[in-house]
């Protein structure tokens, strides 16, 4: 099988690996205005507190370089730049009007000097190898449409010693809970998509989406298999989300 006889899920529906990309950059274009808005109003401001158990788990110190993947509007950037006290933020996304409003909002809070906005994939990191402190991603690597690929490029610009961590939609174990989460999901988030970004079908990917994402242990081994050790998750909000945590302790992947 050639590339591009490959395939992937795009949402729910499957689609050549080559179109994935292109598809999630329209979509991101589409909601960049409403993004933070939105964020706050489907998880009734929830996401603030996820993001900042990433950074509590992290713990920055000063001086550290970071890499935040997907890092749309900066949301992880600034948070760790307020953490560590003093050190730079790499924001890369492939979608350049969510860098735009980052930009924005680094030049509100008085931190332009601080952060560097880069449009690049996660599957091509166009950094040296060895290059960072700490790596994050949150709620962008589901969207990746080879999410192993991204995982190794994380662990090639991480510099030996270096943290890998992930914020991101996962399952939950009790099975009336997920049905009532469902529920919510499947009607609600697409709806108040179309009522706050005026874009049903951008949201209707995000649920389908996070139903299409590997289970907390699945991913776990997607991480160990990057030759990321040290290895662990965290569960929050029993599972709406998970953290899950690595640390490069070898130069070259001992896989």
């Amino acid at each position: 099988m050639t590339n591009g006889d490959k395939t992937t899920h795009f949402g729910f529906e499957t689609v050549p690996e080559g179109e994935k990309a292109g598809r999630v950059q329209s979509i991101f274009t589409s909601v960049a205005s409403k993004y933070d808005v939105m964020n706050d109003v489907m998880s009734v401001g929830i996401h603030r507190i996820w993001k900042d158990a990433m950074m509590d788990w992290l713990a920055p110190r000063a001086g550290q370089k970071l890499l935040d993947v997907a890092g749309g509007t900066g949301d992880s950037a600034f948070r760790f730049l307020k953490r560590a006290g003093s050190g730079h933020a790499t924001v890369l996304d492939i979608t350049e009007p969510m860098l735009d409003k980052g930009r924005q909002r680094a030049e509100a809070k008085q931190m332009g000097d601080q952060v560097e906005w880069v449009v690049g994939d996660a599957m091509a990191l166009p950094f040296p190898d060895d290059s960072f402190d700490v790596y994050t991603i949150s709620f962008g690597l589901r969207n990746v449409t080879r999410p192993q690929e991204a995982l190794a490029e994380a662990f090639r610009v991480l510099k030996p010693g270096g943290r890998f961590m992930v914020l991101e939609f996962s399952q939950l174990s009790n099975p009336l809970i997920q049905k009532a989460y469902d529920l919510y999901s499947f009607n609600m988030i697409p709806w108040m998509g179309q009522m706050i970004a005026g874009d049903r079908d951008s949201y209707q990917y995000l649920v389908e989406s996070i139903r299409k994402f590997p289970d907390q242990d699945t991913f776990l081994r997607m991480v160990r298999d990057a030759g990321f050790g040290n290895t662990k998750y965290r569960n929050l909000t029993m599972g709406v989300v998970a953290l899950h945590s690595g640390w490069k302790l070898w130069s070259v992947p001992l896989v």
